[in-house]
């Protein structure tokens, strides 16, 4: 059976890839976020999520070389008006992020990419996420949370964030940080089947 590693330090994709029953071990792929100079958000999601899963490759291939083995990475970014939010940077940028996806609908895009030996085979899955309006006292309460530090675009939806989200269009799972669907398809690609630690009857 083909070994898979995840390229990532995320709690959320950690709790789902282990939900649809697929063994895999955690493995260190810092790479540089900085989006390119008139990157498209599509291209940049796609991009990391290649960049991550080829630097977790490099990083396995030192210790177990003559192993079978995939690597998955996987990024997401939250996209208001074309402009990428990243993680704030302190409390008025996550403020600010808030209130601009006040009353709004905004796009978050999750790519995945899964390399072994020969292939990169990436999948970008777009979702609409609307929020109701938010007042500043919310939002000022929100930080104090300390939920926001962390987050692409200041929130979690899978979190104390969720009660802003008044409707939700695409998958919910790639919003939060892996689409389950379409990694199970490509997993499946690579001969890596789901439901590997579930009784399936």
């Amino acid at each position: 059976m083909t070994s898979l590693y995840l390229a990532s330090g995320s709690p959320r994709r950690r709790e789902l890839l282990t939900q649809i029953g697929v063994p895999f071990s955690t493995v260190s792929a810092a790479i540089d976020e900085t989006p390119l100079v008139n990157e498209p958000a599509t291209a940049y999601v796609e991009r990391l999520a290649r960049e991550k899963a080829r630097a977790g490759y490099k990083h396995v291939m030192v210790s177990s070389p003559d192993d079978a083995f995939c690597v998955l990475g996987a990024d997401t970014a939250v996209v208001l008006d074309g402009q990428i939010l990243g993680k704030p940077v302190d409390e008025a940028d996550a403020l600010a992020m808030l209130m601009a996806l006040s009353g709004r609908e905004h796009e978050v895009l999750t790519a995945i990419a899964l390399i072994d030996a020969t292939r990169c085979e990436t999948r970008v899955v777009r979702s609409a996420v609307r929020f109701r309006n938010i007042s500043t006292q919310e939002a000022a309460r929100y930080w104090a949370s300390g939920e926001p530090l962390d987050k692409a675009g200041g929130y979690a939806i899978q979190g104390l964030g969720a009660v802003f989200v008044s409707g939700l269009e695409g998958s919910y799972s790639a919003v939060v940080g892996l689409p389950v669907c379409e990694t199970a398809e490509l997993l499946g690609h690579f001969g890596i089947p789901c439901w590997q630690t579930h009784s399936v009857r």
